[in-house]
């Protein structure tokens, strides 16, 4: 497995247009991330998590833009893209009619708009991401469970898993190490908060404060 820095991003992006599986960091901790059109790259990290299928991986665009394209935003769901993207906030949001659901990422699809290094990463990529927390989705005793925050930890799973990744994008020790908040936001009916992460759900209800007041979680 390389180690990159993050000056090295437009390596990891090639890396990741030859159908490879590169860890990133976020402030959270690092992320499992591959061509979201990709089913051999996006199954790769299914097995190197020890997944179930049915648990969809998180689909990383670019921007609100390239998500209105996509998907069917509700009035809510872009008062949060447009107050919280990019950042640590996940939409759980609807495909377009017309447009085909890709499977690794599930229907409705959980959305993330990053900023940082992986934000910068699927810029440079030109196409959604799929990606996952780097660790063992179902553990068991033995097994290391807990999300890696720091290259090393990345290395140590690699090695424990088989998974083959390609290289890891090393940007130091994740301070965070909790998970994304998410809003469920259907089409035509009113946000609700599904899991409080490292985004505050009272910074949920600003954004959504033009819609009329704050939201029912």
């Amino acid at each position: 497995m390389d180690v990159l820095t993050p000056d090295q991003l437009p390596d990891a992006a090639r890396l990741l247009a030859a159908g490879q599986v590169i860890a990133v960091p976020t402030p959270r901790w690092y992320m499992l991330c591959a061509r979201a059109a990709d089913p051999s790259a996006t199954n790769t990290v299914f097995r190197a998590k020890q997944r179930p299928a049915a648990k969809p991986l998180l689909f990383l665009l670019d921007s609100p833009g390239t998500a209105e394209a996509l998907f069917d935003l509700s009035d809510d769901a872009r008062l949060l893209a447009r107050g919280l993207w990019p950042g640590d906030l996940a939409l759980r949001l609807p495909w377009k009619p017309g447009v085909e659901p890709i499977a690794a990422v599930g229907s409705p699809a959980l959305v993330g708009c990053p900023d940082g290094v992986l934000g910068q990463l699927v810029l440079l990529a030109g196409e959604p991401l799929a990606a996952a927390v780097c660790s063992i989705s179902t553990p068991a005793a033995g097994d290391q469970d807990r999300p890696a925050l720091t290259a090393d930890h990345v290395t140590a799973f690699d090695r424990i898993t088989g998974a083959g990744i390609a290289a890891v994008v090393d940007g130091g020790i994740c301070p965070h190490g909790r998970h994304m908040t998410i809003v469920d936001c259907p089409a035509g009916v009113a946000a609700r908060l599904e899991r409080e992460g490292t985004v505050h759900a009272r910074a949920v209800e600003a954004a959504l404060a033009p819609a009329g007041g704050p939201y029912v979680g």
